[in-house]
């Protein structure tokens, strides 16, 4: 289901690249897992929403993760939140180990406060990291009874 259609514009007002989001159930089903699977109770699923652009002309970025700030909070009267965005240009087309990383990757990105705020790349969120995360997260999964 297609939620919004943004034209961005240049400097001249030309009418530019046009960016489309929609709800993405199945990165949120796979949020869900990871969240469980790797025990992040500090997370919040009901708070974790996830999209998918359409449209984007960024080289390198595949994901990307967007809380809401203290000041929005404050202002909305609303909890913490986060909204994690795949790129579909790229995500879409990665293997389903590489999107799991990538999701592993975003969701590392919540402080343990699950305040809005971010973690930095630098000394936390990092290959490494990443990667042993993702070996428990499959060892976890094959304790799993089928169908749950």
């Amino acid at each position: 289901m297609l939620l919004s259609v943004h034209t961005l514009r240049d400097s001249e007002g030309a009418s530019g690249l046009t960016l489309e989001y929609a709800e993405a159930p199945d990165i949120k089903r796979l949020v869900d897992e990871l969240v469980d699977s790797l025990d992040l109770f500090y997370i919040v699923p009901q708070f974790v929403y996830c999209y998918r652009s359409m449209g984007s002309e960024s080289k390198r970025t595949i994901a990307r993760i967007h809380g809401l700030g203290r000041i929005w909070q404050d202002a909305l009267r609303r909890p913490p939140a986060y909204v994690i965005e795949v790129i579909s240009e790229r995500y879409d087309q990665l293997s389903q180990e590489e999107k799991e990383k990538t999701m592993i990757h975003e969701l590392l990105h919540i402080p343990k406060g699950f305040t809005g705020g971010f973690r930095p790349h630098r000394g936390y969120v990092d290959e490494r990291r990443v990667k042993r995360l993702y070996e428990f997260f499959l060892k976890r999964r094959a304790l799993k009874p089928e169908g749950l």
